[in-house]
């Protein structure tokens, strides 16, 4: 099989051999269960070697198109019909809203039930077992090690807490950093935000936003102990915050003393590739609270997401909300540990991001 290398290109060979393949397996030219030429035969026809192919192959299969087989070779597991085609005039539930960014169908049904029926074989009667108040420590485990390697995030598993979704979590924040607190938001931000804050008791202080994210003359002008953020395509304005507007908001909490809470509900899907640096990261004060959830990368169904707190604030938040319950059920929790650390995680991701180019 034939594939042009272009030498001049800036692009590796890897990457041009792995675009190739990728763009032939979508058009059909590989049907689902067939073998790729195996990885000497397709090196020796690129004339590169049998690595750059090895490492081609390797991110088809990190990205769900193939599968590498022991002693055989790799094989298309990519296939249009593994998904629910989407209707067009399918209506939406009456609690939806724009910030959908992907329809559940993206999500194969059949593998999220051969893993659903395999935890429940895993784990038998422990998903019937009351959960630990922030969240199974497989759970945990699982969101750490993701982190790690896709976000650039190193955090203990200690310092996630597991809730029903995103609206649940700011609830859990405001309670505990002070419902005397008045919080800054970015203006227009998703409405539920505010009403959260606000039935809490919270101030909210709307701050003006331009093509970078929230001024910086609106965040001087403002005088909140806590700015809550979002800072890729925030909705409904679809602003993302420029590098150097992130780090606008860091100084200005570390100045003020102030917490941020990053809400990053939706930079998987960033479509070049690479998901922005987060504000957690990139932090060296210790003042960024983290909040994600599932619900826009799985399923709506999938009620759960996940803050991750800064070390020194895990004391306040054992001494002023460690007593509640988790929400979320057991066995949603055993299933998204099995999800992230099989990888079908990544795998759905990267497949959407994929068909959005």
């Amino acid at each position: 099989m034939y594939i042009s290398i272009d030498r001049g290109s800036d692009s590796p060979a890897y990457l041009q051999i792995y675009s190739e393949l990728r763009k032939r397996i979508i058009a059909g030219a590989f049907i689902s269960g067939s073998k790729l030429p195996s990885k000497r035969e397709l090196a020796k026809d690129c004339l590169v070697s049998v690595i750059t192919v090895d490492h081609a192959y390797q991110m088809l299969c990190d990205e769900g198109y193939c599968e590498m087989r022991p002693r055989s070779g790799c094989y298309v597991k990519y296939s249009p019909d593994s998904f629910f085609p989407v209707s067009a005039d399918r209506e939406k539930s009456s609690d939806s809203t724009e910030t959908d960014a992907v329809s559940c169908d993206e999500v194969p049904f059949s593998v999220f039930a051969g893993m659903m029926r395999k935890v429940i074989l895993d784990h038998g009667e422990r998903i019937l077992m009351k959960s630990p108040n922030i969240g199974c420590t497989e759970l945990r485990s699982a969101i750490s090690r993701y982190l790690s390697r896709c976000r650039n995030i190193s955090v203990s598993p200690e310092q996630i807490i597991i809730g029903s979704g995103a609206e649940y979590l700011y609830g859990i924040c405001i309670q505990m950093l002070g419902r005397d607190k008045k919080v800054a938001l970015e203006s227009p931000s998703y409405e539920k935000i505010r009403e959260v804050y606000t039935v809490n008791g919270a101030v909210c202080d709307m701050l003006a936003m331009d093509k970078e994210g929230i001024r910086v003359d609106e965040l001087r002008r403002t005088d909140a102990d806590i700015l809550h953020v979002t800072p890729f395509n925030s909705f409904p304005s679809g602003i993302t915050a420029s590098s150097e507007r992130r780090s606008e908001y860091l100084r200005w909490a570390g100045a003020r003393g102030a917490v941020i809470i990053e809400d990053d509900y939706d930079s998987e899907y960033s479509l070049n590739g690479k998901t922005p640096q987060t504000l957690f990261a990139q932090s060296t004060d210790g003042n960024v609270i983290y909040i994600n959830t599932f619900s826009k990368t799985i399923a709506p169904s999938i009620r759960a997401g996940y803050m991750i707190l800064p070390k020194k604030l895990l004391p306040l938040y054992d001494r002023t909300v460690g007593f509640y319950s988790c929400t979320v059920p057991m066995l949603e929790q055993y299933f998204l540990a099995e999800w992230l650390d099989s990888g079908e995680f990544e795998r759905t991701i990267s497949r959407i991001r994929n068909k959005s180019l």
